[in-house]
């Protein structure tokens, strides 16, 4: 064992434990080069994270100071917490004066602080790794350079620019800026780009979508090969797959859909129903570990605004080969389940196919067949009997999901459509087309899961794990608050005490209200190696399957589908590992893009809202804090009420009832309310509310 390694061991095993260099020096009766040499082999092990070195300048393990790694939420304010690693430890306050030099994002060490009365509060012990190398931000030009204020507001501090890398950059310019130094005062950048003037409703759009770290374009070498990739179809691509086309196949989807990648055939016969999911093989186009694979396992989604798509994969792949357009051949991987009257899967087979799609439907169009509409049914006449037994099979998955205790939350998606310079936001409207697609989509996922994890393979699983003990708890308290009898075990939650405890309130006013706590006390659905159920769903195995161009999760598993029908040894052995770190990359590209999504829908509300100043609409409340109300209309426009223009004055803000508590008003979640719409907030993104009183 060399010095070095000596060294490490005496520190690990608690003999040179949270001593300082110059203690150990003394310890070990050093001088000169040889201490010298010493400190520089210190410095080596902190700067490999093997040691951490604390700001008393002592050194030891992170076990050994008992220190919680996580990442830092920065607050506009100048504090922070630490969300630690493990999901089951409580979040860490840590006050300006304990950030050390961490920021917003940054993966860090943090100890709790010892002392009476501090509570929770902690100290950042060490830095990591930093969180972002590059901030969207304004431009404030000073004498000798210039600071540029960052967008993102958890990040507290400005970011100093020298003279010599402004770029040229003016007064007031929205620019993206690389973090170059992480100094004691402040951090040092240079601007890497001048995006246009702070203000103008495109830069702003194109600010969140550089702040969310996203970009709009591929690099040449993901173009060129993904364009040779879509130049054909080879015959010899055909061979060893079940030739489907034939077979009366339709895609339904929105008007504005952007990428076709699942289509539905259904027959009935002697009671049973034989429904096929077939959905795009992306992966015979996108080789694993190749420049389009790399690319889009760094992306993880696509993601969807008003104006545009920022695409997984290039629009050579998602817009035409891979996208099952209507009447060409089309290579899929299709789930053909047998169903019986009581939804039950009684036959199932995953195989590698090729389709034509006879129809590109949209949901309006289906909708209106399964009502009768004499026009649509005459132009669809070969359509009619199909849509009518998808219609009726849909009802029968929905009994059974709801048998199981699947939970039916009614959750509202906005739909912001932008064409040709104007926004509109229509009234939110679910159909029974959309429901039909859902369930099958849902029952195609659930197969495939069931398979796989039937043949042993590793995979990446959609999870929906149960509420936390603690969330459920609460939400059993704000039940019981509110009058409403429930009995479910905080310790045991299970899928159909909370779908019993909706069916008992939907003809109630409450039901409204619960629905949101209710949504409010669930965990967040994540991608995960390991099988965990979805609660949400009441299904015991699920995985995302029907998405592949625009979800990486989804190609990486038809890879594993793929390779267990030929080789299963292989496919084991191949990608056990890979699929944890899918699984954890997909989450949190998924997650940013969720982010992104809202912060520019929120952009294109206030924009929407801004000619709508002084209307009134009736508003149901959507959220309630300290500090004020938020109202959401019918099209799922949501906007804010502040207190202070509320009636009366002494507000008391009770948390665990969603309730907002004066001494002649109240104010609780899923209220009806009456609102006129007061202003918009662009720095915000925000849209202002006035209340006008409640509705009967």
């Amino acid at each position: 064992m060399d010095v070095k390694q000596t060294i490490y061991h005496k520190i690990v095993d608690g003999s040179f434990a949270l001593l300082t260099d110059d203690e150990i020096v003394h310890k070990l009766k050093l001088k000169g080069r040889p201490a010298a040499r010493l400190r520089d082999m210190l410095r080596a092990l902190c700067a490999e994270h093997r040691l951490l070195r604390d700001l008393r300048g002592r050194l030891g393990t992170a076990e050994q100071f008992g220190a919680i790694r996580g990442t830092l939420s920065g607050n506009e304010r100048g504090f922070g917490f630490v969300v630690p690693d493990d999901p089951a430890a409580d979040d860490l306050f840590i006050p300006h004066r304990a950030l050390h030099g961490a920021y917003h994002g940054d993966t860090v060490l943090a100890f709790r602080k010892p002392g009476r009365g501090a509570g929770d509060e902690g100290e950042i012990l060490s830095v990591l790794q930093r969180g972002r190398s590059s901030l969207v931000g304004t431009f404030r030009r000073e004498r000798n350079g210039g600071y540029v204020h960052p967008d993102e507001k958890k990040f507290h501090d400005d970011i100093f620019i020298p003279s010599d890398r402004c770029n040229n950059a003016e007064e007031g310019a929205k620019v993206v800026v690389n973090i170059v130094a992480y100094d004691e005062r402040s951090p040092r950048g240079e601007i890497a780009e001048i995006l246009g003037k702070g203000g103008d409703f495109f830069v702003e759009e194109r600010a969140l979508i550089r702040g969310h770290e996203l970009t709009e374009t591929f690099p040449d070498d993901v173009i060129t090969e993904a364009e040779r990739q879509a130049r054909r179809i080879p015959e010899e691509s055909l061979a060893g797959r079940e030739d489907l086309r034939d077979r009366l196949i339709i895609t339904i989807d929105g008007e504005d859909t952007r990428d076709i990648d699942d289509a539905i055939s259904l027959e009935k016969r002697d009671g049973l129903y034989f429904l096929g999911v077939h959905i795009a093989d992306v992966s015979h186009y996108v080789a694993r570990g190749g420049v389009i694979d790399r690319e889009a396992y760094r992306r993880g989604t696509s993601v969807y605004f008003p104006d545009r798509v920022l695409p997984m994969l290039p629009t050579a792949l998602s817009n035409d080969i891979c996208s099952l357009n209507e009447g060409v051949t089309r290579l899929t991987l299709s789930c053909l389940m047998t169903i019986d009257g009581r939804g039950n899967v009684v036959r199932r087979k995953i195989v590698p196919s090729v389709i034509v799609s006879r129809h590109r439907m949209t949901y309006t169009q289906v909708t209106a067949i399964a009502e009768g509409d004499a026009a649509m049914c005459e132009k669809y006449a070969d359509l009619t009997q199909m849509i009518a037994d998808a219609v009726e099979l849909t009802h029968i998955l929905q009994r059974a999901r709801e048998a199981r205790g699947g939970i039916a939350l009614d959750i509202k998606e906005a739909k912001i459509l932008y064409e040709n310079g104007t926004i509109s936001i229509p009234d939110y409207k679910r159909t029974v087309s959309h429901e039909m697609i859902e369930q099958f989509m849902v029952l195609a996922n659930e197969s495939v899961a069931t398979e796989m994890t039937e043949r042993g393979m590793p995979f990446i699983y959609r999870i929906h794990e149960r509420p936390s003990e603690e969330k459920a708890r609460d939400f059993l308290t704000f039940l019981r608050e509110a009058g409403i009898d429930a009995k479910f075990d905080p310790e045991r939650v299970s899928p159909s005490d909370y779908k019993k405890l909706l069916d008992s309130l939907k003809d109630s006013p409450l039901y409204p209200l619960v629905n949101r706590v209710m949504l409010r006390s669930m965990m967040k659905a994540i991608y995960s190696p390991e099988n965990a159920g979805h609660f949400g769903l009441a299904s015991a195995c699920y995985c995302h399957f029907t998405s592949p161009i625009r979800r990486y999760p989804d190609l990486c598993i038809h890879r594993i589908i793929k390779e267990s029908l030929r080789d299963p040894a292989r496919a084991e052995t191949s990608y056990r590992t890979f699929v944890k770190d899918a699984a954890v990359r997909s989450s949190a590209c998924e997650k940013n893009a969720t982010e992104a999504e809202r912060d520019v829908d929120a952009l294109y509300t206030v924009a929407y809202m801004q000619d709508k100043i002084g209307e009134e609409y009736t508003a149901s409340i959507s959220g309630v804090t300290s500090f004020g109300l938020f109202a959401e209309l019918k099209n799922t426009v949501e906007g804010f009420i502040p207190i202070e223009t509320l009636p009366e004055d002494g507000y008391v803000f009770v948390e665990e009832r969603f309730l907002l508590r004066g001494t002649r008003n109240a104010f609780h979640l899923g209220e009806a309310v009456r609102i006129k719409v007061a202003g918009v907030d662009w720095g915000a993104r925000r849209v202002q509310f006035l209340l006008l009183g409640k509705e009967p």
